[in-house]
């Protein structure tokens, strides 16, 4: 194995530069070194040739894409025209969450545009009628603009800047955060834009492997991980057990549910009832619990 190759390897695993206890330091100085240790590990992916957070990349059709059948497979190896980038395993679970919204005018927000190549996907999936915005920090994106989506310049930790795009959408009912995978990013963007959904609406993170990457704010049950914040939300959901006072629409959180799948967590937004709980049949003179001696 090469030098190159190990240090390849090793900056997937545990970060170019920093440890995971090296984190620990002031937000301006971990800020300064989570972007410089990104910036070797995509320089050191770019020199070796390789792909960025994975060594299981690859360019020609595999064997099990044969085991990959339906509305979005069929579109996403079809495409000839632009360049996508998805794990296969990710098909499916579009395919599950995404197939009631086929030929309406959802609203969908993607956080990363990069080559343009997921929006035209998406555009093929949902049809002509579907509201479809994308934006990025990277200014070259803008040259997608108006082709299959419209495409909007700024950060996704920016929340007035992503308040303005939604205000620009009309509504909101997907959300899609396949941007910076930076945990931070990742909590600033649901924090923004999970508030303006649509009610029933989905909220996607997606790549959540890289939660676990150092170098991506991420490691093994670090706080606030991508993982770890969504973990937070879970105890949201069933705080009001423990604390009866919660129990109330006000209170509880407005989250249906959360579904994982491996490296996706789905967030549907729903306004939530008081939680009771009822013996059937109901009578007057029901006191007790029918399965009582």
């Amino acid at each position: 194995m090469s030098t190159l190759t190990r240090l390849v390897n090793q900056s997937h695993v545990s970060g170019f530069f920093l440890k995971p206890d090296e984190y620990r330091t002031p937000e301006p100085s971990r800020r300064f070194y989570t972007s410089l240790n990104n910036v070797m590990h995509r320089l050191l992916y770019r020199i070796s040739g390789r792909k960025p957070l994975s060594g299981s990349f690859v360019r020609q059709t595999p064997p099990s894409a044969s085991q990959y059948n339906g509305r979005i497979a069929d579109i996403f190896f079809g495409i000839q025209e632009t360049v996508v980038e998805k794990w296969l395993h990710y098909l499916p679970v579009y395919d599950h969450l995404f197939a009631p919204y086929v030929g309406t005018n959802v609203a969908m927000l993607e956080i990363g545009v990069w080559n343009g190549g997921s929006l035209d996907m998406w555009r093929r999936f949902f049809g002509p009628d579907a509201i479809l915005f994308g934006v990025d920090i990277n200014p070259q994106c803008a040259r997608f603009d108006g082709k299959s989506a419209s495409v909007r310049i700024g950060s996704q930790d920016d929340p007035k800047f992503l308040s303005g795009v939604v205000k620009e959408m009309g509504k909101l009912d997907i959300v899609l955060d396949d941007g910076s995978h930076v945990a931070s990013h990742q909590r600033a963007s649901f924090e923004a834009l999970f508030p303006l959904l649509s009610e029933g609406g989905l909220y996607i993170i997606e790549d959540l492997h890289t939660a676990y990457y150092p170098h991506m704010e991420g490691g093994w049950r670090r706080a606030g991980s991508g993982i770890e914040f969504l973990k937070d939300k879970i105890d949201d959901m069933h705080r009001h057990y423990v604390e009866p006072g919660r129990n109330n629409s006000e209170s509880l959180p407005p989250i249906e549910s959360i579904q994982f799948f491996d490296s996706i967590a789905v967030v549907r937004k729903r306004r939530q009832l008081p939680r009771e709980f009822v013996i059937t049949p109901m009578s007057p003179d029901r006191t007790a619990d029918p399965r009582s001696p």
